[in-house]
């Protein structure tokens, strides 16, 4: 008499299960560009902070004085502007904070928006689709989402209008300061770079966000 066979036992599939695994360990952005983009920003901003003017002299309230006119205070503003950028830029930065830190929908609409862009477009890995409820999106398809989610945001919320008048803001105490402020004891560096301060890393981000969506399409 034969001896009975063994039960046959089922066999999973393991490449799927180790595929699997392996897509849902992998991060969901580009870490490197990603933690390279987040320094570049806080080395400049570190640069930029180190290259600001005293305050003091900003506040000095001896030198101000009334311009005699339209055209001498268009040259005290340009002059001012050229040795305080930096410090304006940051009084422009702080009046923007301020008022998103006051508006607290708006703050996290625009964290957001921003958040959206870097995880679901900039840094994530061009050879991983976007998947949402079981749907895969394409770059193309993804990228209009994003575009309709800014219009949104920016233009039918309130986050555009707090954006402009905070700048407005910020342009209107620049403007006044740089026109009353008397400029005649202020030196430039004769060597100073011609793109420092807070925006000097906007050449290299816009260089390798292009780059990514080159290689995106």
């Amino acid at each position: 008499m034969a001896a009975p066979s063994p039960p046959i036992l089922p066999i999973s599939n393991s490449q799927s299960a180790v595929t699997t695994a392996s897509a849902q360990s992998q991060p969901p952005i580009a870490t490197p560009a990603f933690r390279s983009f987040i320094n570049k920003i806080s080395d400049t901003v570190r640069n930029g902070l180190s290259q600001r003017r005293p305050w003091a002299e900003l506040a000095d309230r001896s030198a101000f004085s009334k311009p005699e006119s339209m055209s001498e205070a268009s040259l005290r503003l340009r002059k001012n502007y050229a040795y305080f950028r930096v410090n304006y830029l940051a009084v422009i930065a702080a009046i923007l904070a301020f008022s998103l830190v006051s508006h607290p929908f708006s703050l996290l609409l625009l964290v957001g928006l921003l958040a959206s862009w870097i995880f679901l477009y900039l840094f994530r890995p061009a050879d991983q689709p976007l998947v949402i409820f079981g749907r895969s999106f394409t770059d193309m398809e993804t990228l209009g989402i994003l575009v309709l989610f800014s219009v949104v945001v920016v233009f039918l919320t309130s986050v555009g209008s707090l954006l402009i008048s905070a700048l407005m803001v910020g342009a209107v105490v620049v403007g006044a300061h740089g026109s009353f402020r008397v400029p005649e004891d202020l030196f430039l560096d004769e060597q100073e770079p011609a793109t420092t301060g807070f925006l000097s890393f906007l050449g290299g981000a816009a260089t390798n966000v292009a780059a990514t969506t080159a290689a995106r399409v």
